[in-house]
């Protein structure tokens, strides 16, 4: 039989927290091809940048420990599987998804964190 080990990460260090508009935070999502999917956890829809895997955030990954370059973030007390961004520099609406996280513990933890440590 496989041995299969459960090692969650244990520390996530945050560089730098935004609250923004949602006009804000849709356009970040939108790239030429598609768009990126947000999140959302316990009221607060949030993206986050990850710094790109070098040798130093593999070993902290492999750690147990990870690094978010900045989260933007709104609250948003009802999940909505889709929210439409409507902007004239694009022909027509364009349709961001929203992944509910609430079932990660890190998502979660930090979502309690961020509503404890800022002016939300």
């Amino acid at each position: 039989m496989v041995k299969i080990t459960y090692d969650p990460i244990h520390t996530l260090v945050v560089h730098d927290i935004s609250k923004v508009p949602l006009d804000d935070l849709l356009r970040e999502r939108v790239t030429p091809g598609a768009t990126m999917p947000l999140y959302w956890c316990n009221g607060i829809l949030f993206s986050f940048a990850s710094p790109p895997m070098i040798d130093e955030m593999a070993k902290d990954y492999f750690s147990g420990k990870i690094h978010w370059m900045e989260v933007h973030y709104l609250e948003m007390k009802e999940y909505k599987p889709v929210i439409e961004l409507n902007d004239e520099h694009y022909n027509g609406a364009i349709k961001v998804r929203v992944i509910d996280t609430g079932s990660s513990q890190l998502h979660r933890d930090f979502i309690a964190w961020l509503k404890n440590n800022t002016n939300k």
